[in-house]
């Protein structure tokens, strides 16, 4: 099913927060980074999907943040909080600097949490699989898709497989956003790829960044499904009209929202109406500003409820 990738920031793990009990309805199950050194919020993350029963898979090694150069941390939490659940999976992430043996003596530290492998760089898929013997059957696999091609991916074609797709193009600078664009078609055609579930990194992308400058332009994304055109999922980009400095974030949220009500309200809108669209529709009735971080919480919200409300059809 569905494994959206999460960078374990505050806003991100904030949106798990509120979405847990939808994602463990649909069977989501979020893969989580952590890049904070300090891990209280991954903790509240996590015990809320723990709490309704929902799955999850986080990052023992991280690429990205303040844990990249030692992940010990993390494997000692996750043990100490979470070990007893069997619901928390720790990840491994598999790069082009790592061996099979690296590999392997993680997946063996780990192995009675079902431990998950994220493809993204390593080049020895031959050799992984071979390592594996009879344990790849059951084996979980998840292949971000611009770091592992085809011809490697089939080597696990009898483990679980997940491939991760980042839907979305970032821009260096919010101004430069087109209208709408598509955003991908994984969520129809990942079984066509030999797939047995897909995911995407929400509204952010995989671009990390520790943080951002100041906004000439505020830009709000929101998904859509277009059960017109082959259930293509697009992307909505509503900017602010004023975007020569970095001035009043206020009023530019405020243009960017004029913009996202008119297409929600438009007929024939094919925005579903869920928890994060009535939170912008109450900050436009109220003219509330409540922070960009909080902007980009709603949008990721948003994407959440699209694909649940396609993929999980009542």
């Amino acid at each position: 099913m569905y494994y959206p990738y999460f960078r374990g920031k505050q806003f991100d793990l904030i949106t798990i927060r509120e979405t847990a009990a939808l994602m463990a309805r649909c069977g989501f199950v979020p893969i989580i980074e952590p890049v904070k050194d300090v891990l209280g919020g991954l903790e509240r993350a996590l015990k809320s999907l723990v709490d309704v029963g929902a799955k999850s898979v986080v990052v023992i090694n991280p690429f990205h943040g303040d844990h990249a150069e030692d992940g010990t941390q993390i494997e000692d939490f996750l043990i100490e909080k979470f070990a007893k659940d069997r619901l928390v999976s720790p990840g491994i992430n598999l790069d082009a600097g790592m061996s099979v043996q690296q590999a392997m003596d993680l997946y063996a530290d780990h192995i009675t949490l079902d431990p998950v492998f994220i493809h993204a760089g390593f080049s020895d898929g031959k050799g992984l699989a071979e390592a594996l013997g009879a344990s790849l059957d059951t084996s979980t696999h998840v292949f971000i898709d611009n770091q592992s091609v085809k011809a490697y991916r089939r080597h696990f074609k009898s483990a679980q497989r997940v491939l991760v797709k980042d839907g979305f193009n970032r821009l260096q600078r919010n101004a430069d956003y087109p209208p709408l664009e598509i955003f991908s078609d994984l969520h129809v055609s990942f079984d066509e790829e030999g797939m047995d579930g897909f995911g995407d990194f929400l509204t952010v992308g995989n671009d990390f960044r520790e943080g951002g400058g100041p906004a000439y332009a505020v830009a709000i994304h929101l998904t859509y499904i277009d059960s017109d055109k082959d259930d293509v999922m697009y992307i909505h980009h509503f900017v602010s009209v004023d975007k020569d400095t970095p001035t009043d974030p206020a009023g530019k949220f405020k243009q960017a929202l004029d913009l996202l009500v008119d297409e929600v309200n438009a007929k024939g809108s094919k925005i579903i109406r869920g928890e994060a669209v009535r939170e912008f529709l109450e900050l436009h009735s109220k003219g509330h500003f409540p922070g960009l971080g909080q902007v980009k919480k709603l949008s990721m919200k948003h994407h959440i409820e699209t694909l649940a409300a396609y993929l999980v059809k009542e």
